[in-house]
Formats: structure tokens, C-alpha cells, sequence
């Protein structure tokens, strides 16, 4: 082969590189274009005022194409596929209690996203930020609102992976005084003192009395639901095989996903729920794999996201077994009843 043949060969293969590139530019931003305009036959979103103490509402980040994509929305409780309420402010993650919300937001730059923590007031102004070292996860705030936590993903996308470490803060709302990593808490496994490398905290929830949590403490490839003490600084394992708690209303059950064994390496999840009082686990009626943290509406019904059309959409199922899982609201995650 010539060298004119051999640069005609790589002067075709480079303009077939530049094309795709080119082609792979136009469609996401023709994508991104199209995400900013409303969907025909999609949920009614119009602008207005939300706040987090207005009794009867459920607060939740939008995921429905158009201008308010993203922004946090309100909704009747009791008409969660109803007309949205949208309020300008866009999360990534979004929970709230008692007035109190943690927002978590990424800070486009001219390269890459950085991401933070943000502590909103009870009209959705924020009061404090903090860095988040990676991509929020989950986010939480105690009944009180003296309390919020993040987690965030420091490597690796999905906990299906293996190849993943996560960070979890927790801040003092009143006082602005931060936790930047459970790992700096003394573990106590099995009634003895515990220590590892491999250690990851992540799905943070809190009891009302301002000390006590419960979070998963992942190591040597197993999972665990832990009781955390703030004032100690103390975590202690208390059944295995949890992730992504949720502590009922009463303190006296915890939602979560459970791997089960036989399902899909991809979706490996079942929501379940704990008694704390006897260590019972009830298998609830939603039978897909749910990679959430589930949130409890009232003291009988869990509400959780599935992947929809358009990003997500949420599900509520009751928390004793029984009955069936369904579907409430489309493009939405994140939900929150903090009225």
C-alpha cells in the first residue's frame, strides 16, 4: 500500500469519526431541546408558590418534559396525579420534615458538574450549602428538621456494581455543624468492635429524637441495617441483608430493599419491611425491583419510584403485604410529605 492511499485511509476514517461525533452532538442537544418543551398528554405543571408547611401536600422533584423539568413541585396528598404547583427550585434529590428540606443540586461548569447540599427554609430558600463529593444518591431530613443527610456516589453508578464507594453527611440544620462521613463513627458488629477498609454507609433515616438513625453499613461484600447514635458517634449492627431504611412514622418498623437470592444480577431488589420489636420481615406486594429509598405517606402505605417513560414514576403500596402496588404519579421522584 502507498503512502498516498495509506493517508487517504486515515484522512476517511477521521472525517467518519468527526461525523459521528458530530451526529452524536446534534441529537443530545436536539434531546435536551426537546426535554424543555411540554409533552402532549403529559402532567399540567404551571409556576406558583410551594412551601414545606402547607398540611395536605406531597413535594417532589418533577421529571415531566417542559420549562419547569427537574424543579420541585407540589400536589394534593390525596390527588398526587394532579395539576403540579412548580417552584423554580431544581433537585437532583430532594426530601423534607417539619419546614425543613435538603435539595441536592449539581453546579454546571465548563468542563464538569460539581454537586451540593442544600438546606432550604420552609418557603424553599436556601440557608446553608455545603460540597458533595460526588453524584447524590439519597437524601433524608429528621421529623424535627434539625437533621438532614446525603449520600453520595465517590465511584461507580449503581449499587448493583461492585465498583462503588459511597459518602454519607449528615448536618446539624440549627447550628451548621457538619458530619461529612459515618465512617468516622465506632462500629459495633455482632457486640464487638469492628474495623475494615472496605466500609460504605448509605440511605440515612432518622428517628425523632434528634440521636438515634438507621442507615446501611456495607463491608466484605454484605450489607447490614444499623442503629446510629449521634451523641455516641457509635453505629451497631441489627439485621442483615438491608439497604435504603425507611423508618415508619410510629419508629417502629423500617422499609427497605432486600437482595434475593435467584433474581436478575441487575435487578436485584424486593421491598420488604422489618418489626423492630421482634425482627420479623414482611414481604411487601410489589413484585419489580425497586431502587429506592421508599418513603412512608402515613403509617400504612410506602410510596417509592419505578423507571418510567420519562426518567420515573412513583408507586405506593401498603406496607403489611398486603394488597397491590400503583401507580400514583408519572415523571416524578423523590417525594415528600412534609405538611
Amino acid at each position: 500500500m502507498t503512502l498516498r492511499s495509506r493517508l487517504l485511509i486515515l484522512l476517511s476514517a477521521l472525517a467518519v469519526l468527526a461525523a459521528v461525533a458530530l451526529a452524536s452532538v446534534l441529537h443530545a442537544s436536539a434531546r435536551a431541546e426537546r426535554r424543555d418543551h411540554t409533552r402532549a398528554g403529559g402532567p399540567k405543571v404551571t409556576p406558583g408558590t410551594v412551601t414545606l408547611t402547607a398540611p395536605g401536600r406531597m413535594v417532589f422533584r418533577n421529571m415531566a418534559w417542559g420549562p419547569h423539568r427537574d424543579e420541585l413541585t407540589s400536589v394534593p396528598a390525596t390527588a398526587p396525579a394532579g395539576p403540579r404547583t412548580a417552584s423554580g427550585v431544581k433537585c437532583l434529590r430532594f426530601y423534607a420534615a417539619a419546614g425543613t428540606g435538603v435539595c441536592l443540586q449539581a453546579v454546571h461548569g465548563p468542563v464538569s458538574d460539581t454537586y451540593r447540599a442544600v438546606v432550604l427554609d420552609a418557603h424553599l430558600k436556601a440557608r446553608a450549602h455545603y460540597d458533595v463529593p460526588g453524584i447524590p444518591s439519597r437524601a433524608r431530613v429528621s421529623p424535627t428538621g434539625h437533621y438532614a443527610a446525603w449520600t453520595a456516589f465517590v465511584g461507580g453508578d449503581s449499587y448493583a456494581g461492585t465498583d462503588f464507594s459511597t459518602r454519607t453527611a449528615i448536618v446539624d440544620t440549627r447550628t451548621g455543624a457538619l458530619i461529612p462521613s459515618l465512617e468516622a463513627f465506632r462500629i459495633i458488629r455482632d457486640g464487638r468492635p469492628y474495623q475494615a477498609a472496605d466500609v460504605n454507609f448509605w440511605g440515612v433515616t432518622f428517628a425523632p429524637d434528634d440521636r438515634t438513625f438507621y442507615a446501611t453499613l456495607a463491608t466484605k461484600g454484605s450489607t447490614y441495617l444499623v442503629r446510629g447514635d449521634l451523641r455516641a458517634r457509635t453505629v451497631t449492627t441489627l439485621h442483615p441483608n438491608v439497604e435504603c431504611p425507611s423508618l415508619s412514622p410510629d419508629g417502629t418498623r423500617v422499609a427497605y430493599k432486600k437482595r434475593v437470592k435467584g433474581l436478575p444480577k441487575d435487578a436485584p431488589w424486593r421491598l420488604y419491611v422489618l418489626d423492630l420489636r421482634t425482627m420479623r420481615e414482611t414481604p411487601l406486594a410489589e413484585t419489580r425491583s425497586v431502587d429506592d429509598q421508599a418513603v412512608w405517606k402515613d403509617t400504612h402505605t410506602l410510596v417509592y419510584a419505578l423507571p418510567g417513560d420519562y426518567g420515573a414514576d412513583l408507586y405506593e403500596v401498603p406496607a403489611d403485604g398486603t394488597g397491590t402496588a400503583r401507580r400514583i404519579s408519572v415523571s416524578a421522584v423523590s417525594p415528600a410529605y412534609p405538611g
